[in-house]
Parts: C-alpha cells; structure tokens; sequence
C-alpha cells in the first residue's frame, strides 16, 4: 500500500508540473499545433476499453523493477532525441498522464474491490491472537501441574513402575520366541499336509505363517524364514498344478474340490481354470501318443527312442493292421475317460455356486462382486473349451484313422471299425452339439477306399460265382425272403431299437452318455458285444444255415408242402426222377405258397446286397456309394443272365424292351470289360468298375434237345433274377430314406429302367427254347407239297397239321419232363407257349404264302387246316388267348378279298412280308394289269419298309 500511495503522489507531482510547463510552451508554440487538455484525458478514462488500450500500451520496462525511475527513464529518452520539439514533449506529457491516471484508477478498482477480503483476511488474524493468547494459559497451567506431580512421587513408585515395564516386555519376548518356534516347525507340518493331498491347509497355513513372519521381520532369523515361506509357497503352487493335471485323465470329486479351494485361497481361479485347458489339451496328446506308441513298440519288440522323437500323425502310420483295432479300443476309451472328466468338472461347477465361506463371513460387496464375476468366467470358459477339446480328440483319432490303409480289412472288422467310430461322432454330438466334419471326412475316405476295394473283390467273385453257376434249383423254404438270411437281421434290430428310442425319448432327454456310463465307457468289449447283434449279424449264426430264421415256424405249412416239391401238371415228385409218382393234389398249389427259384449265385448276391446296407446303416456319408455299387451287382447279374442263354439267337434284340435293351447297352459300355487281356476290376471313365465279360460255365447244356436246350437252368437263371428284383423293390423305400436328396433321381431311374424291366428277360431267354423246339424247315417243306389249286372242298386236314401237333405234343411232354426238375411258373408256362404258338402261326403263313395258285376249294382247306389245328392246340394247352391267331385268320381272308380290297388292305397291312403279300397278289388277283399294278405297290411298300 506504501509503494502505491508512493507511485501515485509521484506521478501527481510530475503531471502538474508537466502541466505548466506545456501552457508555458502552449504560449509560444504554433497555434496551428494541437493541445491536449484534461477534458481529453478524462474522456479516455470513461471509456473502459479505451483505458484498457492505454495500459496496454504501458511500456513493460515500468514494471520490471520496484526501484525503476521512470522520470530519469524519460530524461534520458528526451537526451537520446537531437531536438526535441515542443509538440513531441507535450505528446509524451500527455501520454504518460493518461496512462497515470488510468493506472490510478485501476489501482483503486482493485482496492476497493480486495477490501472485503483484507477485512476477513485481518478478523482472522485478530482470532489467533487469542487462540494463541489461551494456549499460552494451557501450557503455563500444564507446566504448573507437572511439577506438582514430579514433587508428589517418590523413586521407589518410579521403579515399580519400570520393574512391571520390563515383565510386559519379557512376556511378549516370550511370545514372540515361541512363535518363532512354531514358524521354525511348520515346513515339516507342510511337508505332511501335501503328502495328504491337504492343498487348502497347506495354503492357509502357509499364508497365516508369511502374516506372522511379517509382524516379526525385525528379528534376523525371521527374514530368512519369510524367503523360504516363500518357497514353499511356490512348490506348493507346482503340486498343485500336478494335482490340477491329475484331473484331467480321471475325475475325483474330493480331489478337484480340495484343489479349487486351493487355488481360491491363493486368489488364483481363474488361473487355475486357465491351466485346467492346457492340462486338457496335454493330456489328450499325451494319452493318444502313450497308447499309440506302447503298440507300435510292441509290434517292433522293442523300445526304439526314435519312435519317441516322432510326432504323433507320423507314428500313427506304424501301427499294423493286426494291432489297429485294439489300439483304437483303447484310444478311445483313453479320449473317452479324458472328456468324461472334463464333462464332469463342468458338472461341478454348475453344482457349486455358492459363496465360498471368506465371502460369506467378511460379506464384503467387493468380495461378492468378484466371486460372481470369477463363476462367469468359469461357467464361460468351461463352455467356450468344449469345442476345443472335443476338435483334440477329434484330430487325434483322425490322424489315427487315416494313418492305417483299412481297404484290405475283413469285413467284419472294417464294420467294427465304423461302429466305433460312429459311436464316438454320437459322443462327440451330445459333448459339444459337434457335427464332427474332420471324422466324418476322414471315415467317409477311409470307406470310399475299403469299399472300393471291396466291391472290385466281390464284383471279381461274382464273376466267378457266374462261371461256375450250373443254375440248379437252390432249395429255401416256402416264404422265404431276404429278411431269413442272417444278413438282414440287423434290419429288424435297427426297427426294434428305434422303437426302444422312441419310447424312451423322455427319458434319454433327461439322461446322457456320460451319466450313463458314469463307469466303465460305450467302447468297453462288452458294450460293444451288444452292439455287434446289430451290426455284425453275419458272425452271429452260431454254424446254423444262414437262410434259416429261428422266429419261423412251420406249423402254419401244410403237410404236403413239408415233403419234396410235386409238379403242378402231373403231380410227380421232381427230385425222384424214376420214382414211383405222388398222388395228384387233391387241390392246385397258388404260387405264392410254393418256394421261390432261386440258385446259389442268387443267394450270395443277396447275402452281398445285405452287407452293403449294414455299411450304410454305420456309415450313411458313402450311402449314395453304396447304393451305386448294389446297382452294380444286379446289373451284372442281369448281364449274365442275357449274355449266357441269349447269345446263339441272332435276332434276340427285336423282342426286347426298349428300356430294357438300352440297359443292356448301359452295362455293356459301362461296366463290362470285353478283353479278357486287360486288367480285372479296371474303372470306366465314370469310376464304376470294370469287370470281365461272363462267360457260360460248360455243364450247362443249351443244345440238348430232350431237356428243350437247357429250359431248367433257364428257368432258374430268369426266375432267380426276378426274384432279385423283386427284394431290391422291397428295399427301395429304405434305400431312398439314407441317401441325399439329390441322387433320388439315380435310384428312382435304376428302379424303372432296370429293375422295373428286368423281367422282360424272360421273352429273350424262351426264345431260344421255342425257335429249337419247331422244326420250321420240315412244316415248310410239308406245306410246299399241298395242293391248294383244288377242285373239291376236302374234309380231311393237311398232313402237316399233324407235323405241327406232333412238335407241340414233344415239347408239352419235354415240358412236363422240365417240371419234374424245377417248377415252372405260370409266367414262364405262358411264355413258352405264346412264343412258340406264335412261331407256328408266322410258320403257317409263311407257308402260306408259298402257295403259287389257289382255287376256293383251297382257301376252305387252309381255313380247315387252320380250325384242325386250333382245336387240337386246346387240348395240349390252356393258353387264351391265342397269340398271332388273327395274323393267321386275317391272311386266309385275305384270299377272297376282291381286286379293291386286297390294293387297300396290302397298304394298311405292314405286318406281313413282301414275300407274303406278293403270294397273295398272285393267287387272289386274276388280271395281270392288277397283279403288275399291286406288285409294284408292294414292292414301294418295301423299300420304304425301315431296315
């Protein structure tokens, strides 16, 4: 405040003293000069930003320093100037007393605006100097009492006083010696609580020894013990972890709870849980390599280290085809044993959620806090590692797998090997919701390779079955059909265990494998018995014949079914050639209650195509394969039936069906491999295989007359082959319910381009039987020496009428002869019969047509001749209708047709040859300007006739 009223009487001083020296100056100056008066002055200093201008414009030397003189500052300025006028004097005059006052006036805007502050600033100061004055009466007072009480105790108090000081200081001396004590033992009580597996008291001990050794750490031995707690602490931490480990391989609910109380103490969960993982994952590989390599060195006979040193997919390509099924048992029963534990650590911690006990006593909301957000983690890695360990063991089981060439396993192993691993797809679906793609791609290479293999093996075999087949009669029982072979077993215990599922569906939803098999594993040996009655159901026959069925009964067979097959037509015994004959059934048999005709190939073929579907129920990735190569058996076995009995007829292809013939062309270029030079089971360019073309096995005789050219073994051959059609229809709503939507198309076209028409065989192969069994030539030659240009209506037939009968009387009484051997069936009954009726009927007018003139009286004899040998055909056969009859009736018609008539009736008739049509021009037209004209009709008709 001093220096301020100083600076402003200063600058006061100064300003009046400018003032009259400027009006002296003003006297003398220039007129035309301005003047500054102090109305100017006062006019900037109202103005606030006129008087902040101002001070601004206050040079900075001015407030550099307390001891600044500004007059001398401004002397020595005016002596810096040559001549200073007197304009400029009074222009820095007036600055300065502007920049003065507006100084001044700011200083007093700040004083009065500070003045509340000083006034509390000094009433405080004011208080205390009173406080100060009665803390001084305190200690005066203090000091007063304390020499009273000094001359008011005698020594002797005084040391009583020490003495008792001291005893409180030996006691907690004592006490802290003995608690040195017990720190010095408690490494040894350590030692014995982790023998005892007691990690969480262990831990608490050694964390309530580190708190006293803390409280005693200004003792020297007490430093050492703290480092060595330390240590403990440490080891206990790795035994622990070791314990933590143990886990993982087999469960123990006392054990994984004492370790998790552990690692709460140390304030490690969600560390441990982190180790829990890798403990997983190493164990997986550990107990994969383990179990692997204890095979491959058992195989080598000894321990070699650089089986050791190799990684885990490369030693999987030593184990040997006689320890692959064992040691796969036993890695996945080891897989099994490591997710059963992680499935039930998962358990416990759903199980326990409660506040540990530390929580609950401090009931710290910070505490609480934490502990909820350690059982999310958990719960959230727990769930998050499912996927991870079920991908480990997913790879190791998959090197494991795909280390091992399977296309040479036995069948029955191969199927083992799939029900394994499908069982462990099924595991790993209800562990993680997996669909398991890696196990899946690799059981489906595995299997596209073994069944490959496989199908070339038995497609080779087949080929063989078909050389050696001498097409006997393989005798099965009445209604036999593939659900009696043993085969097909596993078909009926699929049904019935999908019932069982059915009907327990709520149940399994409740329970799981894992609670099912809370001991033991689904890949135990006697688990997996149970399973081979569904799977391996061709090993369970226990040496009975497999087209027995032990459910079947005859009691429901009447007694003259029991006894040897009788013939329909006469009644005898056709195994008893030379027997004396049965007595005639009082009724006819219905086919359907008669045993089907099957041979020995078509059995195999049936026992083939049963084990195909036990592959696909195990295995449905390689379905569609499946179902691709069953198609091949029967196209093949359809092959060979038409190569073998309709190779010796030259037109065989005209009385096929177009779809079925088009399917013989398929197979043809698809799957036949005509070179027998070339290499068996090659592939076609559509990776189907190639196998050799079949040929007749040379018991069979097709050219022996007296049993029709080999009409049993055909009969078997079609007969057998339709019934194989007949059970892949039964099996077709099946085949559609396991392969992908997408090759349906393959199998409905299979259906009705193969199967559907596979029975039109019969026509081809009865052919050969019929065309052999009528002797064309003769009925022609016979035919050739009537004379139709006759004069007299005759009432006796032809000569060759009787030719006809007495062919058709052979081949009725060879037929009966056939069916001593083996049924016929009323289809093949029907066939043979309308081919070879049909041939008669071409025959005749063919011979016909050989007639080069012919009276009325000779078109009478033909209609004779023709009506003679119908109703001798009704007493040998009960064929209606009768094939071909109207070809016949409509060409001897044709004879009295006028010359009109027949131009329209040679047009509309394409049936009938130009040889045919030109003997009926010749006989029936009488002018030869007719005949020329018709003759060259027919001979148009001709070569517009299709080649």
């Amino acid at each position: 405040m001093k220096k301020i009223k100083t600076l402003i009487s200063r600058q006061t001083n100064r300003s009046r003293e400018d003032y009259s020296s400027t009006e002296d100056k003003d006297l003398s100056s220039d007129q035309s000069e301005p003047v500054y008066t102090y109305k100017d002055t006062r006019e900037i200093a109202s103005d606030p930003l006129a008087e902040a201008e101002v001070i601004n414009s206050i040079e900075d030397v001015y407030f550099n320093d307390e001891t600044f003189d500004s007059s001398l500052y401004e002397l020595e300025k005016l002596k810096d100037d040559e001549k200073p006028s007197l304009y400029d004097i009074n222009e820095d005059r007036t600055r300065l007393r502007s920049q003065l006052q507006s100084v001044s006036k700011k200083v007093s805007d700040v004083v009065l605006e500070n003045h509340s502050a000083y006034t509390k600033e000094l009433q405080r100061v004011t208080d205390l100097q009173a406080s100060l004055q009665t803390a001084n009466v305190i200690c005066t007072n203090g000091r007063r009492q304390l020499q009273i009480s000094k001359q008011g105790f005698t020594i002797s108090s005084l040391g009583i006083m020490a003495n008792y000081r001291k005893k409180q200081q030996l006691l907690s001396l004592m006490k802290s010696l003995y608690t040195i004590k017990t720190l010095q033992r408690t490494d040894i009580r350590l030692r014995e609580m982790l023998e005892e597996e007691d990690y969480p008291g262990a831990i608490q001990l050694c964390l309530e020894c580190q708190k006293a050794a803390s409280t005693f750490r200004h003792y020297t031995c007490i430093s050492e013990l703290s480092s060595k707690l330390q240590d403990t602490l440490e080891m206990i931490e790795e035994q622990l972890d070791q314990a933590l480990a143990k886990t993982c391989n087999s469960f123990d609910i006392g054990h994984y709870q004492k370790v998790q109380r552990a690692y709460r103490l140390l304030g490690k969960t969600q560390t441990a849980m982190d180790q829990l993982h890798m403990h997983f994952t190493s164990a997986i590989h550990n107990t994969a390599f383990t179990i692997v390599l204890g095979y491959v060195e058992l195989v080598s006979g000894s321990s070699d280290t650089r089986f050791q040193k190799m990684q885990y997919k490369d030693l999987c390509s030593y184990v040997t085809g006689d320890t692959f099924i064992p040691c796969m048992v036993d890695l996945c029963k080891a897989l099994w044993d490591v997710m059963r534990s992680y499935y039930k650590t998962m358990e416990w911690h759903e199980d326990s959620e409660e506040v540990p006990e530390a929580e609950t006593d401090t009931g710290s909301l910070s505490s609480n806090v934490e502990a909820s957000f350690n059982r999310k983690y958990i719960q959230k890695k727990l769930a998050h590692g499912l996927s991870r360990i079920w991908q480990d063991v997913q790879q190791k089981v998959k090197f494991f797998l795909l280390g091992t060439d399977l296309s040479f396993f036995k069948y029955d192993d191969f199927i083992f090997v799939l029900d394994i691993i499908n069982r462990l797809i099924s595991i790993g679906k209800e562990f993680c919701g997996s669909k398991s793609e890696d196990l899946q791609k690799s059981i489906r290479t595995q299997s596209i390779n073994y069944f490959k293999n496989y199908h070339r093996a038995r497609m080779d075999e087949l080929c063989i079955f078909l050389e050696n087949e001498g097409w006997e009669l393989c005798p099965v029982k009445v209604n036999f059909s593939i659900h009696h072979l043993q085969e097909f077993k596993f078909m009926h215990l699929l049904n019935a265990q999908r019932n069982e599922d059915d009907i327990l569906e709520n149940e399994m939803k409740q329970t799981n494998v894992f609670k099912h098999f809370e001991t033991g594993s689904p890949f135990d040996r006697q688990t997996l018995d149970d399973t081979e009655d569904v799977i391996q159901a061709p090993n369970m026959s226990n040496g009975k014949d497999s087209n027995s069925n032990d459910d079947d009964s005859d009691s429901d067979i009447p007694d003259e079914l029991k006894q040897d097959y009788i013939d329909e037509q006469t009644g005898e015994n056709p195994t008893k050639r030379g027997h004396a004959k049965t007595k005639r059934r009082p009724e006819r048999v219905s086919s359907r209650e008669l045993s089907p005709i099957l041979a020995n190939t078509t059995l195999n073929v049936l026992r083939l195509v049963g084990k195909y579907m036990q592959m696909m129920s195990v295995l449905t990735p390689i379905a569609y394969d499946v179902v691709l190569c069953m198609s091949q058996l029967f196209d093949y076995y359809l092959y060979a039936v038409y190569s073998f009995f309709t190779s010796d007829m030259a037109d065989v292809e005209k009385v096929l069906n177009s779809k079925l013939l088009n399917t013989l062309r398929r197979i043809s270029n698809e799957i036949i491999d005509k070179s027998r030079s070339g290499p068996l089971n090659s592939e076609s360019p559509n990776n189907k295989v190639k196998v050799p073309f079949p040929y007749l096995s040379p018991i069979v005789e097709l050219e022996n007359r007296n049993t029709l050219y080999g009409l049993s073994e055909r009969i078997v051959a079609t007969e057998s082959l339709a019934f194989l059609a007949d059970q892949f229809e039964s099996l077709q709503s099946h085949l559609e319910s396991v392969i992908p939507a997408t090759k349906k198309p393959f199998l409905q076209q299979f259906y009705s381009q193969t199967v559907g028409v596979s029975s039109e065989l019969r026509n081809a192969v009865y052919l050969g039987v019929s065309s052999y069994c009528l002797s064309t030539e003769r009925i022609l030659n016979l035919m050739s020496t009537v004379n139709w240009n006759i004069k007299d209506i005759m009432s006796q037939h032809s000569p060759y009428v009787d030719a006809l009968l007495q062919d058709l009387q052979v081949f009725r009484d060879r037929l009966q002869d056939v069916g001593r051997q083996v049924r016929i069936p009323h289809v093949v009954y029907v066939v043979l019969w309308n081919h070879l009726i049909l041939l008669v009927n071409r025959t005749i007018v063919e011979g016909l047509a050989g007639a080069k003139k012919c009276s009325n009286e000779g078109r009478a004899l033909m209609q004779l001749d023709y009506q003679q040998f119908l109703m001798k055909l009704e007493q040998l056969t009960d064929i209606k209708p009768i094939p071909a009859k109207e070809f016949v009736e409509t060409y001897i018609k044709a004879f009295y047709l006028s010359e009109s008539d027949i131009e329209s009736w040679v047009k509309e008739r394409r049936e009938y040859s130009g040889k045919q049509l030109t003997s009926l021009v010749n006989c029936a037209v009488s002018s030869k300007r007719g005949r020329q004209r018709l003759l060259m009709i027919i001979e148009e008709l001709e070569r517009q006739r299709p080649k």
